[in-house]
């Protein structure tokens, strides 16, 4: 039996996980871009393009980063940032108006920085995954995001950031179809090492058609193996790292397992989480902190732990 949990208030702020995030955030409020340089330069491929994403969401960049890319356009961090944030942008235009498929001109905008930032620093791997994701917001094709990601796994085939980006690329909505990206979850998951974060696109895939056919999808054996055998690979494994994207990695297959109604291996992922907790993929079934509160009590209860 497990340990009752105390009561729970999910963390969603990123930030609290990896508090380099934090140290950004600030070090961007202040303009300080050598104190943006020190977190972003020393940290590990995926860690960096993470923290990119997770900057990228400061309000009001644009003006300070373009100063940034005047005094030296090859800086690709500032490249990939700016990028990203223009992206942002246009999706905060999709919220506010309602458009589709949000602000075009805003995905031009980032497409023409990337670009330039491509050509400048070719080795940036936070540029090429900004650059699957223009590819995707401006329909450039599959092909296209392709030649992106190719350029992308030359630098690093397990960058999961780009991964998860071309992942989207694959799926029926961008003209793919759910057994090529299923193919390409299982390839990326079997060529990382063991204990990488790489099967949790295996559960995304899943968690992807679930959502588009219903719960029968997971209901089925050999779905059930294969995300079972996916966490044994990842999140059961002992080589398992807690480097930046373990919470969303854990979180993700506590879901899993919480819609397959095994309660035990979710209250197991929900005590390892603690306090801290992702969005994604809750979101999909509502609020996020109203969805895990809910599930995680009901996880703790059916497991025992209910005091």
């Amino acid at each position: 039996m497990l340990p009752a949990m105390p009561p729970h208030h999910p963390v969603l702020d990123p930030a609290v996980a990896y508090p380099k995030i934090a140290g950004l955030r600030t070090a961007l409020d202040d303009g300080d871009w050598p104190a943006c340089r020190g977190l972003l330069d020393p940290a590990e491929p995926a860690e960096r393009t993470a923290l990119i994403q997770a900057g990228a969401d400061e309000p009001g960049l644009e003006d300070f980063l373009r100063g940034v890319l005047r005094a030296d356009p090859a800086d690709g961090a500032a490249g990939a940032l700016l990028g990203r944030h223009l992206i942002n942008v246009g999706w905060e235009v999709h919220a506010e108006e309602r458009a589709e498929p949000g602000c075009p001109e805003c995905f031009r905008k980032a497409e023409r920085v990337l670009i330039s930032a491509a050509a400048h620093s070719p080795g940036d791997h936070a540029v090429w995954v900004s650059r699957l994701i223009t590819a995707r917001r401006l329909e450039l094709g599959r092909s296209e995001a392709r030649r992106r990601y190719d350029r992308l796994a030359e630098l690093d085939p397990h960058h999961l950031p780009g991964q998860v980006e071309f992942l989207h690329h694959l799926t029926p909505r961008r003209g793919g179809s759910w057994e090529r990206a299923h193919r390409f979850a299982v390839e990326a998951a079997e060529d990382a090492p063991p204990g990488a974060h790489q099967p949790v696109l295996i559960a995304e895939v899943h968690l992807g058609r679930w959502r588009e056919t219903g719960r029968g999808h997971l209901a089925g054996e050999t779905v059930r193996a294969e995300l079972y055998d996916a966490a044994h690979h990842a999140v059961w494994h002992p080589d398992f790292r807690r480097t930046h994207g373990w919470v969303e990695v854990v979180s993700t297959f506590a879901m899993v397992f919480a819609l397959l109604d095994d309660q035990q291996a979710a209250a197991s992922l929900f005590a390892e989480l603690g306090e801290l907790d992702s969005a994604h993929p809750w979101n999909l079934l509502g609020d996020p902190a109203t969805v895990i509160t809910k599930y995680r009590r009901n996880a703790e209860r059916a497991a025992g732990g209910d005091r």
